[in-house]
């Protein structure tokens, strides 16, 4: 694990130790308002597209940003319930996404995550904290730790939404200044 990922593991558990579950859930809340302003920033008209070939359009990260939720949020349920923490399914390409507007993912993930929300509220928090979900980059995190790292993983999607955006809006306005007509 690099110096970076460190750094961001060590915010994920003293952040997660500290924080009561309702203080998280009020971060991921804000997170995920971020994430959906940054997705209305995308162009509808320009929704599925991908800003270079290597890059995923906005329909794409959300898409993500869904399955990803339903595996962490998943596994915090099953901590939560005294069950076995689901296995990280493959990664999905986001190819295969299904298509919807922005609104209708935004809709999909809030109903998602109320279902885990009500229940971080309403759980002990300090229990079963040995219990963990596997994060591919991190390790093994604790459920009130992958809360928390839903948030940065918001706040990234977020950012990716934002350049987006703007490289779509630019590259429109460099048509234009090459003398397209508008």
């Amino acid at each position: 694990m690099n110096e970076e990922l460190q750094r961001i593991r060590g915010y994920l558990r003293a952040q997660g130790a500290k924080l009561e579950p309702a203080a998280i859930v009020d971060k991921v809340r804000a997170a995920m308002a971020d994430l959906h302003a940054a997705a209305r920033a995308v162009p509808v008209a320009r929704w599925t597209e991908r800003p270079a070939p290597e890059e995923w359009s906005g329909n794409e990260v959300l898409a993500h940003v869904v399955g990803a939720g339903r595996y962490f949020g998943g596994g915090i349920l099953a901590i939560l319930d005294g069950a076995a923490v689901p296995a990280r399914p493959p990664r999905e390409d986001p190819a295969g996404a299904p298509v919807r507007p922005p609104g209708e993912w935004e809709r999909i993930l809030a109903a998602d995550r109320e279902t885990l929300f009500a229940r971080a509220r309403a759980a002990d928090p300090g229990v079963r904290l040995t219990e963990t979900v596997e994060h591919p980059m991190f390790g093994p995190l604790n459920w009130r730790e992958t809360l928390l790292f839903m948030r940065l993983h918001d706040l990234d999607h977020a950012g990716q939404l934002g350049k987006i955006a703007a490289a779509l809006a630019s590259a429109r306005v460099g048509g234009r200044a090459r003398g397209d007509s508008a």
